[in-house]
């Protein structure tokens, strides 16, 4: 660490010497590092300000030992250095970790030189490396900038740092990149989701995104890859990938070696007995998977192949022949590539015992053809593994249980793929049974690696293909815990989501719990989405249909249709938690939301936003249905809902022993409000004893009645609420201060500890209008509560609001 001599230093502001010694120290810590640990608390907490960033984090655990913090360093550093201001709505819970995060992606990116402050520059240290260990949560922009230098060979070490630390990864406004780029990403991606602790992915904005790039990047997360179409050399093959299944082959073999009887004695047997053309076993042919085809094309080399060739370099470990072996493979004769025997000398000897399987092909009938006949040539890298993966795998669940219905309980599992006609020899049997059992192994191994658990996807078109795609990913995504789509432009590709989501369901170990649907245009009716969500995933414990416009002409064509299809259908008791429903203002139809609420007995929130009401008997009905299948209900939310003609249904809610929190958000709730009814309100609140918050923003409450509302926390009151929201209600400085002044009031006649209130929300209101009185106001409310407020502009905003009318 480079620091100023004590005269320079002491030229331009004379130190005490306690502080020119510690810029002395601090200048020679790699020296001194242990002895200035050993130093007493009073002293350390002096030298601590002085120390570059990368001694301050090795000191930290003892300056906790200690009893010292190193927050407020950490903090200063941030602003001193970062020179920005987090978001208000950004919880920093650690300072430390909040600075090293941010200057790594800083200087990853090359927006933060080292070299500009002294106190960032050690060449002792490597900034990426040492502060890799504590990045959780990076995020990648534009032209994917910082990928080709976390790929380089000289960061494989921080590289493998972030594949333990590194949770969440986030891209942001991408562009369209080369063929080159998107190989280092499948890279990046491999190592840092497939054997990495990377757990939530998410996307930003990109307006027009790359299909190959976006595919990619879904895939990916999903734990699917095609390392055959990625161009490898000998040098970049993946050490874990190697390691991982060799250790599965080796079991494997373990496993299976008393039914295969004397290792390659049995595969030549086999492969010998395979290439007959009068075998008894040619009628099962239809029924065999293209698993077993593959397993018996290659038995004769896959499973003789010993665990000394398995060490050969593959490529990323999935099943890919080296380089040398493809090209020795490529360049054999077409007659050995399509060749119908099974003999080992018309493979190659080269070639890995965990083959990429080929794509699906028509299996011959005729007594001309050998059991391990395939038609067609071999397909090409351009062909998609991925469908092929998932065709393969549809059939083998069709067939396995047709076959369990033929065959019965009773017969062997090896044999339940097909119905022999006649009975087969032993020789076919074993070969039948060696051949499926190496077919199993390449269709299980082949792309599947470990995926994310949680997925967003904000503000990126998702063209109908593209949902498809997604659907057919979703299918098997079986560690998937959160779906968050918003602003895709789904249309009527949500049916593709759904088909996938209901596949999904069929799996016995899936994960989904959440899912967040938002978009701008609704082409179906949210309450047919809701059914259908339900339906398809009856394990979810948290759903959010949102939509902010109707799509009039597709919608009102197949109305009544959707009505019929969705609306009918009984719901199968679910898990549901968090229901939230944002209409694009359409009518509040309770029919509909009672199957919902049925199917949903542990109902905890619920949250109704943009509705319109057309009845009046319709909130009376919502309410007493809530009231009838959510007896757990502990959150209940209205935002832009008109309920200014239904104060009898306000106060029926607000006396409800149950809910704990009640949310009126812009629901125009004191516009008719007399005086008479807004005291029965405050009455209301005082006696109810259960309820903890209360929000009532936007709801026109103004200075005399927020001095009412101080009333709820009276001497005689039984009021428990500890959050209040009263932002956006037209609230003036006046009125502020004479609400802190009777809240003081009430808490010199009380004990203090009666008082629950723990946090008041200002937002947006008048408080601009005397700075001088606001302050005073917000200075007494401080001393009783935490205060969230802003410095709004109330003139300007209303001026917007006037530009856009």
């Amino acid at each position: 660490m480079e620091t100023k001599s004590g005269e320079e230093a002491g030229g331009q502001n004379p130190l005490s010497l306690f502080e020119l010694s510690g810029a002395v120290v601090s200048s020679v810590m790699g020296r001194v590092e242990k002895e200035v640990w050993a130093l007493p608390g009073p002293i350390l907490k002096g030298i601590l300000p002085l120390l570059n960033i990368y001694y301050l984090e090795r000191i930290e655990e003892t300056a906790v030992k200690k009893g010292l913090s190193t927050q407020p360093i950490w903090c200063k550093l941030w602003f001193d250095i970062m020179k920005t201001r987090p978001s208000r709505l950004e919880s920093i819970k650690c300072w430390r970790k909040k600075f090293l995060e941010t200057f790594f992606s800083n200087v990853l990116r090359g927006i933060l030189d080292v070299s500009s402050h002294q106190r960032l520059n050690d060449p002792c240290f490597l900034p990426l490396l040492y502060t890799s260990q504590h990045v959780t949560q990076l995020t990648i922009y534009n032209m994917l900038e910082g990928i080709s230098e976390l790929m380089a060979e000289h960061n494989q070490e921080v590289l493998d740092r972030l594949a333990v630390s590194l949770q969440a990864l986030t891209f942001r406004h991408l562009l369209p990149t080369g063929q080159s780029t998107r190989q280092q990403l499948s890279w990046f991606l491999h190592r840092l989701i497939h054997h990495g602790a990377v757990d939530h992915l998410s996307m930003y904005s990109w307006p027009d995104p790359d299909p190959a790039l976006l595919a990619l990047i879904l895939k990916m997360s999903a734990g699917v890859w095609h390392p055959g179409k990625t161009p490898t050399n000998q040098e970049t093959f993946c050490q874990l990938c190697r390691k991982k299944f060799i250790n599965q082959s080796q079991k494997l073999e373990h496993e299976h070696k008393p039914l295969w009887g004397q290792n390659t004695q049995f595969h030549r047997s086999a492969a010998g007995q395979c290439s007959g053309k009068e075998r008894k076993s040619e009628k099962m042919l239809p029924r065999v998977s293209q698993g077993a085809v593959v397993g018996c094309e290659n038995a004769a080399q896959s499973v003789s192949t010993s665990c000394e060739t398995l060490k050969d370099p593959v490529d990323c470990g999935v099943g890919c022949s080296p380089p040398q072996s493809r090209r020795q493979h490529s360049t054999s004769s077409e007659t050995d590539v399509a060749s119908p025997s099974c003999s080992p000398n018309k493979t190659s000897p080269h070639v890995p015992p965990l083959e990429i399987p080929q794509k699906r092909c028509k299996v011959a009938t005729t007594k001309n053809h050998s059991c391990c006949q395939r038609t067609g040539k071999a397909p090409t890298d351009s062909e998609d593994l991925y469908d092929f993966v998932f065709a393969v795998a549809r059939e083998e669940q069709e067939k396995a249980l047709s076959s369990r219905r033929r065959v019965g309980e009773g017969k062997n599992p090896t044999d339940c793929s097909f119905v022999p006609s006649e009975p087969a020899s032993d020789s076919d049997a074993a070969c039948a049974a060696g051949a499926r059992l190496v077919g199993i192994t390449s269709m299980k191994s082949v792309g599947h690696f470990r995926s994310v658990a949680t997925l967003e996807v904000f503000s990126i078109p998702l063209t109908r293909n593209t949902c498809q795609m997604l659907g057919n990913l979703l299918s098997s995504w079986v560690s998937l815990k959160t779906l968050v789509l918003t602003l895709n432009g789904l249309g009527l590709g949500i049916f593709n989501i759904l088909a996938g989501l209901r596949a999904l369901s069929r799996h016995s170990d899936y994960s989904l719990r959440v899912v967040r649907i938002s978009d701008m245009f609704s082409h179906v009716p949210c309450m047919n989405l809701v059914h259908s969500f339900l339906r398809a995933v009856p394990l979810l414990q948290i759903l959010l249909v949102s939509f902010d416009l109707k799509t009039a002409p597709e919608w009102n064509k197949s109305e009544e249709s959707w009505d019929m299809l969705f609306l009918q259908e009984e719901i199968p008791e679910g898990h549901l938690e968090q229901l939230e429903i944002r209409f694009p203002r359409e009518p509040l139809q309770t029919s509909h939301l009672i199957p919902v609420l049925k199917a949903s007995r542990s109902l905890q929130s619920l949250s109704l936003d943009s509705v319109a009401i057309s009845c009046p008997q319709e909130v009376g009905l919502l309410l007493h249905a809530l009231k009838e299948y959510s007896p757990n209900l502990k959150k209940l939310s209205f935002h832009d809902v008109n309920l200014s003609g239904h104060s009898k249904e306000v106060l029926l809610l607000l006396q409800d022993p149950v809910l704990q929190e009640i949310t009126f958000s812009f629901c125009r709730l004191f516009e008719n409000c007399t005086a008479e009814l807004f005291s029965e309100i405050i009455n209301v609140v005082k006696k109810n004893s259960s309820l903890k918050t209360l929000r009532i923003p936007g709801n026109r409450l103004g200075n005399h009645r927020l001095v009412a509302v101080a009333d709820i926390f009276s001497e005689d009151s039984c009021c428990s609420i500890c959050h209040l929201d009263v932002s956006s209600n037209c609230i003036k400085p006046d009125g502020l201060l004479e609400f802190a002044k009777k809240l003081e009031g009430y808490i010199a006649q009380q004990h203090r500890e009666q008082i629950r209130l723990t946090q008041l929300c200002l937002y947006q209101n008048w408080l601009d209008q005397d700075a001088t009185t606001a302050q005073e106001a917000l200075w007494r409310l401080k001393a009783i509560c935490n205060v969230v407020s802003d410095t709004w502009d109330a003139s300007q905003a209303f001026a917007d609001y006037i530009s856009v009318m």
